[in-house]
């Protein structure tokens, strides 16, 4: 199983959220992609996440994270002991999500977001200060973010495995490209589907 989680004020309709579950979909494994809305609050996103995981084997989990989504996963993977592959993950967030306190709307759509000040301290309960079992997680980082350091990110992700991207942008414009590595570190066979 893949649970994707998306960054902050993304979506399931993010580019990188649809073309993992386009090709999951065309090997036959869209059965096995999950890729919930998250809610603002870092507790409630992590309790859904939970929730959807929940009984499946940690050798058998594999939970793709992007920027925010990529601080979830680390938590996550942590506490499940299964994969995580990292998108240009937010390292640490309480800072930069400081000044989106507030009514915004999502990237994908006009659905109002508020991100409210308590949302800081549950952001706080999440950090993990040094992963463990680091051949449990991929970076996959841009040099180009220009809203995270990719830096930050290698040095955190230390002993993992990683793929730094020279050039791109935040968002990983070419994630197409990526996609096979990203899914053979989540098990996943893309020309052959298993």
């Amino acid at each position: 199983m893949i649970l994707y989680l998306h960054g902050f004020r993304s979506s399931p309709w993010s580019m990188k959220a649809r073309l993992l579950g386009q090709r999951l979909q065309s090997i036959g494994r869209g059965a096995e992609y999950l890729c919930p809305q998250l809610p603002a609050s870092p507790k409630d996103a992590i309790a859904l996440a939970l929730s959807l995981v929940k009984g499946c084997p940690a050798d058998q989990l594999s939970i793709i994270g992007s920027s925010l989504g990529g601080y979830y996963a680390t938590f996550l993977a942590e506490r499940l002991l299964c994969r995580a592959v990292l998108l240009n993950p937010a390292i640490a967030p309480l800072q930069e999500l400081e000044a989106h306190v507030g009514v915004s709307c999502d990237y994908h759509s006009d659905q109002p977001f508020e991100f409210k000040r308590e949302y800081i301290e549950e952001l706080r309960a999440l950090a993990v200060a040094q992963i463990t079992l680091p051949q449990r997680y991929f970076l996959l980082a841009a040099s180009g973010d220009d809203v995270l350091d990719y830096r930050d990110m290698v040095r955190h992700y230390a002993g993992a495995a990683q793929q730094v991207i020279e050039g791109s942008d935040h968002g990983i414009s070419d994630f197409e490209q990526y996609l096979p590595s990203v899914l053979a570190f989540c098990g996943i066979d893309v020309a052959g589907g298993r």
